[in-house]
């Protein structure tokens, strides 16, 4: 544990991955902000010195997530033309499911206070699945413009459907359910590969 008055360095980042520990293992009815602080090795205190609350801590977590998955789908723009259109769509759709994304989302939904912040959020431009439907959609137009992608594959359509699946496996999905992984891969080869 570290000691107090000790600078804990990337706070926000371990905490987060101790929160989503504690949710995968435990199930979201589990994380409390000793539960995190526990599992992170620090000082009780510490989340509530660096959030408003186990309510905004877990909304910035949902939303550090959610930015983290944008960055690496607006980085396809730099894909355009190499590998193949499927993997490269497939490693941004499953970024969705990295860190517990399903138990994650689990949690978010069961805290009406950081679904509202995360909402607020959203709506004032922080990136989120529209951003992540926005990027696919641009590089699949580009992938097409290679004739990469069939000229009758329609980008914003092939993005809606990537970002909703993985929107719908995220909410329907708990710890311990099969993993929705294989069924993104197979949405993903159907709409683009022809």
């Amino acid at each position: 544990m570290s000691p107090r008055g000790v600078a804990t360095p990337d706070v926000s980042e371990r905490l987060f991955a101790a929160a989503e520990r504690v949710v995968v293992r435990d199930g979201p009815g589990a994380l409390t902000s000793r539960a995190v602080t526990t599992e992170a090795g620090c000082a009780k205190g510490l989340l509530h010195a660096h959030f408003a609350g186990l309510d905004a801590f877990v909304a910035e977590l949902c939303l550090d997530r959610f930015a983290r998955t944008a960055t690496k789908a607006r980085a396809l723009s730099e894909r355009v033309g190499q590998d193949t259109v499927a993997a490269n769509l497939e490693a941004v759709a499953l970024a969705l499911f990295d860190s517990g994304g399903p138990a994650i989302s689990g949690l978010a939904m069961t805290r009406p206070a950081a679904t509202a912040r995360v909402r607020e959020a959203l709506a004032g431009g922080a990136p989120g699945f529209d951003t992540i439907q926005e990027a696919i959609a641009d590089y699949v137009a580009a992938e097409r413009e290679l004739g990469r992608v069939p000229a009758s594959v329609d980008p914003p359509s092939v993005a809606l459907a990537v970002v909703g699946a993985a929107h719908h496996l995220l909410m329907t999905t708990w710890p311990g359910a099969p993993d929705p992984r294989a069924s993104v891969v197979r949405l993903v080869g159907a709409l683009v590969e022809a």
